[in-house]
């Protein structure tokens, strides 16, 4: 009888806390993106004390519900998501458990301090082992700094600054500033040291571990070389303003320094090697002086590492990405099964819209820039990396390359707890080469209401002090998953819709309904869209030309068995909304979308030839609000359409050697 691949290896564990019985294959959880805000942390030096809640009793430091509805994340909630999830796992008897990057919010002193605790909770009472990599907000810079936020949540329902000593408001005259060390943000050296337990350093247990600094032969692996070998003074490396330093140091490079990489290769369970790629660049900024001069590094001489990724890796870190191809060489001859994460993607994760997207909206719009380059994800391909689960955007979405070589690369973007649909990966070894897939749902997230008072409150002193509101309703949510779908709403109307989408188109999506849309596309009429207003609308639909394409709408949504009134009942807005559900949570999504809609926007696909992207288009406002409709309409619902018909991204089944998918239809929450 064939004996099950993992089930072998699993009788021979070394590591109790990760054993299992025989029959059970290997299960690992990826949740990146936590953003963990310890809201109920107690600042050592009580310069805060919080707010003190009626029904509970604790006393909360939280950011305000204004500031977070601003955000692609949730500052506070993530506080409860992430132990729902853990406790989910440990319900599952999931033993090994990855956070790719963004563990933190913005790598400050107390919540560093309340995720370790948490952590090293779970580890001793329930056996998990977690596996920490960076991401770009955990060191916000490679060096600790002082900083913090002016959106605090005060006792008095309005914003508090609570900035750490060192800080441009700190060193002000305003007292109205609480200033403290507990929201300084650190460094490698200090986030390493304070998580050391959690993959950054090797452990009695693993069997094996290295760093691409390691020099020491994997034959004679030996804990205590690999634990002196771990030092943070022996993992750094040279970075120039204009690219990689020591040994790819090019004639006329500058501003260089000396910076550290946490990059790591460990086997915790015979036969897995997991490989954390510290994906982080921070280039030197033109005004920073080199190291040589003297003077020490300082966190602001480097720029943020958000919109680098892999797309600077190549030029900024090359001697990481030859380490990655010599480990993907020798876990193919030694028959490891080897699974690489980091933070950022390694495939454009817009389910293959991201130039449909720059057309409609702008290159520079809807975080575009941080999409890794085509020519890029096909070279990561070739390194030998099979499969690769990274985080940083907060979607939920896979993608698939076949490089020009022959090689292939599937890309898991796993979801965050603190955004829409609030979920992880759960990735099951079923054979050697053979992975199921499942995105695990958090729908009920006990305690995700219990900062719901303060909100109610900083509503409140905003109405009394007559500045914007947030919509209130989003604190009738039932749920966690139902919170996470209302903070989007808002984010799609207060950050989205003004930042990211053109005026005139914005102004166009937020006067119509579906109908409206429908019918404007078919009128003739020369009206210009640089004289479209409310009132030119109400105007048109009183003409008889609306009455006559009206009258070819409704012959249009006949034939395709639908009512043109039907259509009546949506909004641009609705469907920037879902615009933004799609794109985000993909698979997902689908429980928040009726048929009907799904059906309606396949009729809007249908109705519309795809516009052709590749030319820019200029002069908008010298173009008929009939031609702009038909226009930016049709590549509106052309991507939603594409996000649609993207790579299963909810459960599916992978080939890891093949790059194969199959759809397990399985989307449900758990």
């Amino acid at each position: 009888m064939k004996t099950h691949f993992f089930g072998t290896v699993l009788a021979l564990f070394c590591l109790p806390a990760l054993a299992a019985k025989p029959s059970q294959p290997l299960q690992i959880a990826f949740l990146p993106d936590v953003h963990f805000h310890d809201v109920y942390a107690q600042f050592s030096d009580d310069s805060f004390k919080g707010l003190t809640s009626k029904s509970t009793g604790k006393a909360a430091t939280i950011r305000t519900m204004a500031a977070q509805l601003q955000s692609t994340r949730l500052f506070n909630e993530n506080y409860f998501a992430l132990r729902a999830a853990l406790d989910d796992l440990v319900r599952r008897k999931v033993k090994l458990v990855v956070l790719p990057g963004d563990f933190s919010d913005d790598g400050q002193t107390v919540h560093i301090r309340g995720l370790k605790q948490l952590l090293q909770h779970y580890s001793a009472t329930y056996g998990l082992k977690f596996l920490l990599t960076l991401g770009n907000h955990d060191p916000v810079r490679p060096y600790a700094q002082p900083a913090g936020k002016p959106d605090y949540l005060g006792t008095d329902g309005r914003p508090l600054a609570i900035f750490s000593p060192g800080s441009e408001p700190c060193t002000s005259s305003d007292k109205a500033v609480v200033c403290t060390e507990e929201v300084k943000e650190l460094g490698y050296a200090e986030l390493t040291a304070e998580l050391a337990d959690f993959g950054f350093y090797p452990k009695a247990e693993d069997l094996y571990w290295e760093t691409p600094y390691s020099n020491y032969a994997q034959a004679q692996y030996n804990y205590s070389e690999a634990l002196a070998q771990s030092d943070l003074t022996q993992r750094q490396f040279e970075i120039c303003q204009q690219g990689a330093g020591g040994a790819y140091k090019k004639p006329g490079y500058s501003n260089c320094h000396i910076i550290p990489d946490a990059s790591y290769l460990v086997e915790p369970v015979q036969g897995l090697w997991l490989l954390a790629i510290d994906a982080n660049v921070y280039k030197p900024k033109a005004s920073s002086p080199n190291t040589s001069t003297g003077k020490a590094n300082q966190a602001a001489d480097f720029e943020g590492s958000g919109n680098a990724g892999y797309n600077a890796m190549f030029d900024y870190k090359p001697q990481v990405i030859a380490w990655v191809k010599q480990v993907a060489e020798r876990a193919k001859i030694q028959g490891k099964t080897l699974i690489t994460f980091s933070h950022y993607p390694m495939i454009e994760f817009y389910q293959g819209q991201t130039q449909p997207i720059a057309a409609l909206l702008g290159e520079e719009r809807g975080q575009l820039s941080r999409s890794p380059h085509q020519q890029i994800s096909h070279s990561l391909a070739d390194l030998g990396v099979k499969l690769h689960i990274g985080g940083h955007m907060h979607l939920n979405n896979t993608a698939v390359v076949h490089s020009d070589n022959g090689n292939s690369l599937v890309n898991i973007q796993a979801p965050s707890l603190a955004a829409y649909v609030p979920a992880y990966k759960l990735l099951t070894l079923t054979s050697k080469d053979q992975v199921k897939v499942q995105t695990i749902v958090l729908e009920q997230v006990p305690g995700f209401d219990q900062l719901f008072e303060h909100y109610q409150k900083e509503w409140q002193q905003l109405k009394q002090d007559q500045l914007p509101l947030w919509d209130a309703r989003i604190l009738q949510a039932k749920n966690y998953r139902e919170f996470a779908n209302g903070h989007l709403r808002e984010l799609t109307r207060l950050r989205f819709l003004p930042k990211d989408w053109p005026d005139e188109l914005r102004h166009l999506l937020l006067a119509l309904n579906a109908e409206q849309m429908l019918v404007l596309s078919q009128l003739n009429s020369d009206v210009k869209l640089k004289e479209f207003t409310p009132e030119l609308l109400q105007q048109l639909s009183q003409s008889p030309e609306w009455q006559h394409a009206r009258t070819k709408a409704i012959a249009q949504t006949s034939a395709a068995g639908l009512r043109l009134e039907d259509l009546a009942s949506w909004t641009g807005f609705d469907l920037v909304f879902d615009f933004y559900r799609l794109q985000n949570a993909g698979e997902l999504a689908l429980p928040d979308i009726t048929a009907q809609r799904l059906k309606q926007y396949g009729f809007f696909t249908s109705v519309w030839q795809q516009p052709a992207t590749a030319a820019k288009v200029q002069h908008w406002q010298n173009w008929t609000l009939t031609q702009y409709s038909q226009y930016q309409f049709s590549a509106l619902f052309h991507i939603i359409d594409g996000f649609l018909r993207g790579q299963p991204n909810a459960d599916f089944m992978l080939n890891m050697q093949t790059g194969e998918l199959k759809a397990l239809h399985n989307i449900q929450a758990r």
